[in-house]
């Protein structure tokens, strides 16, 4: 089973296609080299280390409660 976690867009590295994210106060750098058209402030589906798709802010809040209610994060 591979878990992906949302994340929140808040820094892109265009020269190397990166993009720094927020999830639950911690920030990360993932590549973006699978999805297109990312901006700060996009939801990404986040699985080890790379972006895997952008989904809106309602379906990021949604499964990051769910986490939070399983006690998998501190906060959503």
């Amino acid at each position: 089973m591979c878990l992906a976690v949302p994340a929140l867009v808040v820094a892109i590295n265009p020269q190397q296609n990166m993009a720094t994210v927020a999830v639950d106060q911690v920030w990360v750098e993932v590549s973006l080299a699978l999805v297109d058209e990312v901006q700060v402030g996009d939801y990404l589906l986040i699985h080890v280390g790379f972006a895997l798709q952008k989904i809106d802010q309602a379906e990021a809040a949604a499964t990051l409660a769910l986490f939070a209610e399983a006690g998998l994060m501190t906060g959503a």
